[in-house]
């Protein structure tokens, strides 16, 4: 996983400006904060209400009503299993229980403390290659045991 900057109010200020013409420009713009800082910091939401001249609240509350979006930043690559009809057809479910108990990764549990941060999608349309997720944002197809034991063991190599 690439590390992420750290918040930078003028780095934030210009990715806000860069999409504030843009049509429905509140989802571009968090998108653009999100990939760069890793998670939406409570300053570039105050920034984005005064550039799209709305409330700080109904800023907040498009962070808040969308799940991709994190408060606060997180340590470690990020795990997203989809739990959707054909990820559960083909064993997700199994893969989620072999997490947690091999592992003891939790889905959606934001109290993992350093390493893997696994999340809950459901469909990432990928479901020609279930059980599908994606490792900081790369695919991955027929996902099984050992591919989750590499994920993890690579994990844990990267943060040794």
């Amino acid at each position: 996983m690439a590390a992420k900057a750290a918040f930078d109010v003028e780095l934030a200020r210009g990715l806000i400006d860069r999409r504030r013409s843009t049509a429905g420009a509140a989802l571009p713009m968090l998108h653009d904060l999100q990939h760069q800082f890793g998670y939406i910091d409570d300053t570039a939401v105050a920034l984005m209400a005064d550039a799209l001249n709305i409330s700080k609240a109904e800023a907040l509350g498009i962070v808040s009503f969308y799940h991709d979006f994190r408060r606060s930043p997180i340590e470690g690559p990020v795990l997203k299993l989809c739990r959707a009809e054909s990820c559960q057809a083909m064993g997700c479910e199994e893969l989620v229980t072999y997490l947690e108990t091999r592992h003891g990764l939790t889905p959606d549990n934001a109290d993992t403390g350093r390493g893997l941060h696994v999340e809950t999608v459901y469909c990432l349309g990928n479901c020609a290659l279930s059980p599908a997720a994606l490792l900081d944002g790369a695919p991955i197809g027929r996902l099984d045991r050992s591919k989750i034991d590499a994920i993890v063991a690579d994990t844990k190599g990267k943060l040794s």
